[in-house]
C-alpha cells in the first residue's frame, strides 16, 4: 500500500511541516553536490550508536548534536522521498492540532527518542544512522491515536494492476507499524540487515502514540467516520 493523501482537513497553513520538507531537500542536495562527498558527510553528521551512548567524540560535532543533524540527512532519493511523503500526508494535521511551535518540538523530540531507541538496540555499532524516519514515525503514532478513522487515499498494487482506495488511517498506519516491529525483531543481532534502523521507527512511533495527548491542547479532536 502506498498512501499519497488523506481526507483530513486543516485550519492552519502547515509552515513547519513544509519548512522541514524544504530543509531536508536542501540538505540532501548539499550532500549530493558537496566537495566533501556524501560518505564523509554521513560519518561527520550521522548519529553513531556507540558515540551516542559513550559520548566518544570521533566526529566534528558533539555526539548529541548528531541526533539533530542526522534527522535532516538522507541516503538517497527514495529514502528522502518516502519520508517526506509520509510527513506531508500526516504532518500537517498534527501541526494543526498542536500549533506550529509545539509541533516542531514534538517532531524533534520524536527524533531524539528514535535515535536512542536504535542506539540501545545496537550499542556497539559505529555505523551512522541518518534520516527523518524516526521523527516521522512519531508523527504517524500521533496521527494514529488522534485520527484513526480519517480516510487515506492509498494505491494498492496487485501484480500489473493497481487500484486507488480510501482506507482508514488505523489500517494504513497499523500495517506500517506492524512491518517495522516484525522487521526489527527478525533482524536483531544480524549483521548486514540492509542498513534500516527498524527500532528507531518503532521508538519514534511509540513516542508519538503514547505522548501525543500530553502535547495536544484541550481543543476537541475531530471525529471521522
Amino acid at each position: 500500500m502506498i498512501p499519497y493523501r488523506d481526507d483530513n482537513p486543516t485550519n492552519i497553513f502547515p509552515f513547519v511541516t513544509i519548512g522541514i520538507i524544504v530543509l531536508n531537500a536542501v540538505l540532501y542536495l548539499w550532500g549530493l553536490f558537496s566537495p566533501a562527498g556524501e560518505q564523509k558527510i554521513v560519518y561527520y553528521y550521522g548519529a553513531i550508536p556507540h558515540n551516542l551512548l559513550t559520548f566518544e567524540k570521533t566526529q566534528p560535532i558533539h555526539p548529541f548534536a548528531t541526533v539533530f543533524s542526522s534527522m535532516f540527512l538522507h541516503g538517497g532519493l527514495f529514502h528522502l522521498g518516502g519520508n517526506m511523503l509520509y510527513l506531508w500526508i500526516f504532518g500537517n494535521n498534527i501541526e494543526d492540532r498542536l500549533g506550529h511551535f509545539r509541533f516542531l518540538f514534538f517532531y524533534l523530540a520524536a527524533g531524539i527518542v528514535a535515535a536512542y531507541a536504535h542506539a540501545l538496540t545496537e550499542p556497539a555499532s559505529r555505523i551512522p544512522m541518518i534520516g527523518a524516519s524516526g521523527a516521522v514515525s512519531g508523527v504517524l503514532g500521533a496521527y494514529l491515536l488522534l485520527f484513526p478513522r480519517a480516510r487515506v487515499h492509498t494505491v494498492v498494487i496487485l501484480g500489473f494492476f493497481w487500484q486507488v482506495i480510501r482506507v482508514p488511517a488505523l489500517i494504513v498506519i497499523g500495517f506500517w507499524a506492524m512491518i517495522q516491529l516484525v522487521s526489527g525483531i527478525m533482524t536483531t543481532g544480524l549483521a548486514g540487515h540492509g542498513g534500516v534502523a527498524w527500532f528507531a521507527h518503532v521508538g519514534g512511533f511509540l513516542f508519538g502514540l503514547i505522548t501525543i495527548k500530553l502535547w495536544a491542547s484541550r481543543r476537541r479532536v475531530k471525529e471521522w467516520s
